[in-house]
């Protein structure tokens, strides 16, 4: 279970390859995850973090194996969250009254959920621990991504320990960056980031600030989820800084989802008038089988976006429903959006779908298109323009 990282720094979470679904079963974690939990000896001896609360027993049980539960001097808790935390009750049963760092935020997460009244020493901002020669300094991170969010900086080693932010849902044994798939591992972070950082954009970049206008030394960040990152660990930083401000690459992504292929006819049509623009990234899904993460993904990515759906009951389909509910949470801005649709009486789907890109945040193009029945060949001629429209609206 223990493994070194550097020094007197050691790894004692959990890998977790089963993982799929996490936040109850809003986020898919196709690759599943890591719990990390960090061991520090030095002349006191101090864990950050535990694991999720199904692993508990098996945490605690393993963690003595390499220390007497005994000898941890102090517990530090960056976040209340259960993925991190969900082992404090079955490792304070044992040692009872360890005191447990955390922000005042923290002190009320971990009562509220586990209405227990532990030996909790709050912390601030500039606050500082020693561990004898080493001193752990904490920093405050809130809304990455709860309140009670904070950092934890190690002295002498140049480790920060920063739980949520810059992490990934990506099971590996590896544990560092470099020993690992480039692409998989940015393809996990910006995912991890588009669906659960990218609502507080602001405090993300202004936090980040923060700590480099502190002009700390930084070896290595080691993350709540996923790798560790140790070779040139600056450069997720900056990725932070640059997806942070409303992110877009050249992309215009389509999504529909069909009920007799009508809207699908409509939508790779459309596809076919973007791309004789030439040189824009297009993706085109069915909502109603696509992860609807990856999609969030992929709007994150996009410069714009197109909805399509045939009119059901005088609306839309349910897939499209629950993704922009999603969508709207996460507070895109600075991104154009169309829709889209094939209906056969009442037509209600496009402005439907304006309508909740609107609420989203999104710019919408002009009106949207509207077709009845199934599209023959001058019904496509009139999607490819709508294509051919788009592109140039994307690019304008």
């Amino acid at each position: 279970m223990e493994k070194k990282i550097k020094n007197n720094i050691y790894w004692v979470g959990k890998v977790d390859w089963e993982l799929r679904q996490f936040h109850g079963s809003e986020f898919s974690t196709h690759k599943g995850s890591t719990y990390n939990s960090y061991l520090i000896r030095e002349g006191k001896t101090a864990l950050i973090d535990t694991v999720w609360a199904p692993y508990a027993k098996e945490y605690v049980r393993e963690l003595e194996k390499v220390i007497d539960l005994k000898k941890i001097d102090y517990i530090i808790a960056n976040h209340g969250e259960v993925d991190h935390s969900g082992a404090l009750g079955a490792l304070l049963h044992r040692i009872p009254d360890t005191p447990v760092y955390c922000t005042a935020a923290g002190v009320k997460s971990l009562k509220g959920q586990y209405h227990a009244d532990w030996n909790f020493q709050v912390v601030k901002t500039g606050d500082r621990l020693s561990l004898g020669s080493k001193e752990l300094v904490f920093i405050e991170a809130p809304m990455l991504h709860w309140p009670d969010s904070m950092f934890s900086y190690l002295t002498g080693d140049a480790v920060l320990f920063s739980n949520d932010a810059f992490g990934q849902h990506y099971a590996t044994e590896a544990l560092f960056n470099d020993l690992v798939d480039q692409c998989e591992l940015y393809s996990e972070a910006m995912k991890y980031y588009a669906n659960i950082l990218n609502p507080f954009n602001q405090m993300v970049a202004k936090k980040i600030d923060e700590v480099l206008a502190l002009n700390l030394p930084l070896d290595m960040i080691c993350t709540s989820h996923g790798v560790i990152w140790r070779d040139n660990p600056v450069q997720i930083v900056h990725k932070y800084l640059e997806w942070a401000k409303n992110y877009r690459e050249n992309q215009i992504t389509i999504i529909y989802d069909t009920m007799w292929n009508s809207t699908r006819t409509m939508a790779e049509a459309i596809a076919e008038g973007v791309m004789e623009s030439g040189g824009i990234n297009l993706k085109l899904y069915n909502a109603s089988i696509t992860d609807k993460n990856d999609l969030i993904t992929e709007i994150f990515k996009s410069k714009l976006v197109v909805l399509g759906s045939p009119t059901v009951n005088r609306g839309i389909m349910s897939s499209l429903a629950g993704l922009m509910e999603e969508v709207r949470g996460l507070g895109f801005k600075g991104k154009k959006a169309a829709a889209f649709g094939a209906y056969g009486w009442s037509g209600e789907s496009v402005k439907t779908l304006e309508g909740l890109l609107k609420n989203a945040g999104f710019e919408i193009y002009d009106e949207g298109l509207r077709l009845m029945w199934n599209p023959d060949g001058d019904a496509r001629e009139k999607c490819r323009e709508f294509g051919r429209k788009l592109a140039a609206v994307s690019a304008s």
